[in-house]
């Protein structure tokens, strides 16, 4: 991300002027906001939207519980693989036409998704959703800060550009809902199409075709992409297929090793490129690395838990689509209270207290969620939602501040960009390891109570086997929920062990819009957005925090 031009030196009154002038933006700009925002919304709209139609779309189209993590990993693995590759491509082709680019790619995988009829299909038309959200949302950045000068005209869009980040993942609860319970969940898809087709209709009129300086030398690390990309695909299908293939199967080993010979290839590409995806010295940072990791992990147990929790929710405790999404409420609530506290206390307490407890809090509302039963009323998922979300308030806003604290300004976006990759790749690949977890868990309950009855030569008749079933369903969603609470205590530790004491911190506080979207499991790239704040002062002081 290229930083915006700083504007020649001018004297007092004119730069008052100049700022008068920059605070009320013009037509054009206005017009250029709400085609940036729409597309913001839409992308945000899009995970939240698709899992509360997750268990329509297993019955529909007969996934098992296992493959059913596709639809969401398909999207998360291929957005996170290719999101730097995506902002770089809009700094070298134009960010106008690569925001284009993405929007077409996204609308149309949208309508082909809809129109699904098998597996594959949807899995397919899934992942080219996801490389349509990696251009789209750096470049939608990108394009607000070229487009608005430096100054309050620039921080109103941004704020702007916020409030659709945080209003599209919590939307797309309720909308989902809606769409599911009065269309069908094709139109969870569908309705990404005319809003596509109306960006991109204002998208020459509204936005600036100039392209950002760049380097002639620089060039796209498609290899290195892709090898990371295809590396945690293959990763994820190793991991989802063990259960029913069995952890010791040839197509198990092969998908592992595969795996590993692909990541392996992406560090010996990083390390030879001339200008690499992810230069492995930036890693080297003990803050950022360990940053890095506490954002990997809570993103594993926050998308795990929305997909698990949907699941619950309708299948066992039969909850329409629209009841399950308002039952969501309470995290983005209490997100966005947390981090409006925590935005203004972080300067006066440091940092590193909040990034220690926010993991603390998420372990301890896994923990109680994992003893609903097929009895429990919205009382005992109430409470555990609003704890989990008072943990991620906690620690979003200081993990985007220990990100960019010590880097420049010419690699602030990079800082940015990689945690939010962090989230979409733990995210995907906790969802494989916890869906593993919890159909073996599921299938090992079935056959030990199926055997228990056996044994004491009780009838088997189906409504029995159907209540197995159910019961077996409810440990498996326990069992996740237990694994996914252990992988927030390791986010602790990480926390309390690497984690330096001092972070220094810009002196205007994180947006926090992006950072709610990101506690409900969407895409967009919430740190990019702050990283712009701190860009902004990086040429003042800052002072040193605890």
């Amino acid at each position: 991300m290229t930083p915006a031009p700083e504007a020649a030196a001018t004297p007092s009154s004119a730069a008052g002027a100049l700022e008068s002038a920059s605070s009320h933006p013009r037509p054009h700009q206005r017009l250029a906001l709400v085609v940036i925002a729409t597309a913001q919304l839409m992308v945000m709209l899009d995970l939240t939207i698709v899992n509360i139609a997750l268990p329509t779309i297993r019955r529909e189209l007969h996934f098992s519980a296992t493959n059913l993590t596709w639809v969401v990993d398909a999207y998360v693995l291929v957005f996170g693989g290719l999101l730097l590759l995506g902002g770089r491509a809009g700094d070298l082709f134009g960010r106008r036409r690569m925001f284009a680019v993405g929007i077409a790619a996204f609308a149309g995988a949208s309508l082909v998704g809809g129109l699904a009829t098998d597996q594959p299909w949807l899995i397919a038309a899934r992942a080219v959703q996801g490389v349509g959200a990696a251009i789209v949302s750096p470049t939608a950045l990108s394009l607000v800060v070229s487009t608005f000068d430096e100054g309050s005209a620039r921080n109103r869009a941004m704020a702007v550009y916020a409030g659709m980040s945080a209003a599209g993942g919590a939307l797309g609860l309720l909308l989902g809902g809606i769409l599911v319970d009065v269309a069908s969940w094709r139109w969870v898809l569908f309705v990404n199409v005319p809003i596509g087709v109306a960006v991109l209709a204002l998208t020459r009129m509204a936005l600036p075709a100039g392209r950002a300086p760049i380097r002639r030398s620089r060039r796209l690390d498609v290899p290195g992409a892709l090898s990371i990309s295809a590396g945690m695909a293959l990763l994820v299908y190793g991991l989802v297929s063990a259960p029913t293939d069995g952890w010791s199967s040839a197509r198990t080993d092969l998908a592992f090793a595969a795996a590993a010979v692909l990541i392996g290839a992406f560090v010996a590409i990083e390390r030879s490129a001339k200008e690499p995806l992810v230069p492995l010295g930036f890693l080297r940072h003990r803050n950022r690395a360990a940053g890095y990791g506490v954002m990997l992990l809570l993103g594993a147990a926050m998308l795990s838990l929305v997909f698990f929790l949907t699941q619950f929710l309708q299948d066992v405790l039969h909850y329409s689509p629209l009841l399950a999404g308002v039952a969501y409420l309470p995290i983005p609530v209490s997100v966005a209270g947390t981090s409006v506290a925590v935005s203004q206390l972080v300067r006066r307490f440091g940092a590193r207290r909040f990034l220690v407890a926010g993991p603390v809090l998420v372990a301890l509302g896994l923990l109680w969620v994992s003893g609903v039963s097929a009895t429990s009323g919205y009382a005992q998922v109430f409470g555990p939602l609003v704890l989990v979300g008072l943990g991620m308030g906690l620690s979003f806003v200081p993990l985007t501040l220990n990100a960019v604290s010590s880097v420049g300004r010419h690699e602030s976006g990079l800082a940015s960009a990689l945690l939010n990759t962090s989230q979409q790749v733990g995210g995907s690949l906790g969802l494989a390891t916890l869906v593993t977890v919890a159909a073996t868990a599921t299938r090992d309950q079935y056959e030990h109570a199926l055997g228990a009855l056996r044994a004491v030569r009780a009838s088997v008749d189906t409504p029995r086997l159907h209540a197995l079933a159910a019961a077996a369903s409810v440990h498996g969603y326990q069992m996740a929920f237990r694994s996914a609470a252990a992988g927030a205590g390791v986010a602790f530790v990480v926390a309390v062990l690497l984690l330096r004491s001092r972070v220094s911190v810009p002196a205007a506080p994180p947006a926090l819009g992006p950072a709610l979207g990101s506690a409900l499991g969407s895409d967009a790239e919430p740190t990019a957005l702050n990283a712009e704040h701190v860009v902004a002062s990086a040429d003042h002081p800052r002072p040193p925090i605890r």
